[in-house]
């Protein structure tokens, strides 16, 4: 049917107009989308890295200052220090705070990663059997070769973790359901067979002292000389941010990734070697430390979201804030007693994984 116009009347009369004036938009206000300046998640992440550093900061120069010796700051501003006093805080309190800072931030990367690489957010490597798998290496290494260098004894601890790692993949990819809780409950049967086999083989050959300090978190044995490969730990936590963005699409499943361009099975094995690296140098220097890897990277992502380039630093550092934190607790609840970190950060753990437990969040991927 052909529409009939009024004489005098342009054809184009009939069609809709469009109004007069648009308004301009701001040329200075930013776009709100994720990764860009303006965002709410990039400007959450700015402050949560600002708030991060600064209270990282307060809390290693209170360490330095909590403990059994004679150390204060109003003898250090008096500038009264004697030569011993100084070597007690070369020798021990720096090198101890320094530990907790290095194996909080590379744990909670590790747990990050592990968490990319399983495509869930409840799992870490000490509730997956990876931490548990190092130290039954160190228990074998132990048994059939007590002279090796403490290098040899974290490389061959590092292969059982890896080996542990492997294993609990392969057992979730066979999973039916991957339900987001049955995926750790998987991991933490796991863990706990693994755990057992150590206990055993510990038990046979009298090393339940020795792997009941690698088995529990303490920074009270930290001395200079002895927690220097945990910088190795920095190191590969600065790896797996050069390579963030990779992991982050190898969360997303092999398809897609291959589709992208993205080696997976390159990506994964760097991602197990780096966590099972990370697992054994912790068990080896200072003992599993449990649920830094796993709570958070759950609260870092909360507030900024999942991408893995922008939160690794964020997750870094409030690892390391978190377990100094809990190691100046430990050394403050029963002064002038110490509790082991591993201690308070098992019980303040498990009630954060309890809440995001309760909150159900879902699985990654």
């Amino acid at each position: 049917m052909v529409e009939r116009h009024h004489a005098g009347e342009s054809p184009t009369a009939a069609l809709p107009r469009e109004p007069a004036a648009r308004a301009a938009p701001e040329p200075d206000r930013p776009v709100a989308r994720d990764g860009h300046p303006g965002s709410p998640s990039r400007r959450n992440g700015q402050k949560l890295l600002s708030l991060g550093l600064l209270t990282l900061a307060v809390l290693f120069v209170i360490s330095l200052f909590v403990g059994v010796g004679d150390l204060s700051v109003r003898t250090l501003l008096a500038g009264t220090w004697d030569a011993e006093t100084m070597r007690l805080m070369l020798v021990s309190r720096i090198p101890r705070s320094a530990a907790a800072v290095l194996a909080g931030a590379s744990l909670a990367v590790a747990g990050l990663l592990m968490q990319m690489l399983s495509s869930n957010r409840f799992v870490e490597p000490s509730t997956v059997g990876t931490t548990e798998a190092a130290a039954l290496g160190m228990v074998v290494i132990t048994i059939f070769a007590p002279d090796a260098s403490i290098l040899a004894k974290m490389l061959f601890a590092a292969s059982f973790a890896l080996l542990g790692t492997l294993l609990f993949l392969v057992l979730i990819r066979r999973l039916r359901s991957k339900s987001s809780l049955l995926v750790p409950l998987v991991g933490l049967i796991l863990a706990g067979i693994i755990e057992s086999t150590a206990y055993f083989v510990a038990y046979r050959n009298d090393l339940l002292q020795s792997l009941g300090a690698w088995s529990r978190g303490d920074f009270s044995m930290i001395l200079q000389g002895r927690y220097e490969l945990l910088w190795i730990g920095l190191a590969l936590a600065a790896i797996a941010l050069f390579a963030a963005d990779r992991f982050t699409l190898a969360g997303l499943g092999r398809d897609i990734s291959v589709t992208l361009g993205i080696a997976y099975e390159r990506i994964v094995a760097l991602g197990l070697v780096i966590v099972s690296l990370i697992a054994a140098l912790t068990v080896v220097t200072v003992g599993e430390i449990p649920f830094v890897g796993l709570v958070v990277p759950n609260l870092v992502t909360m507030a900024m979201g999942d991408n893995g380039r922008r939160i690794v630093p964020v997750v870094a550092i409030c690892g390391a804030g978190l377990v100094l934190a809990c190691d100046i607790i430990g050394r403050l609840v029963r002064f002038p007693y110490e509790i082991s970190v591993g201690a308070i950060m098992g019980v303040a753990g498990s009630l954060l994984f309890l809440i995001l437990l309760s909150r159900g969040r879902p699985a990654r991927g």
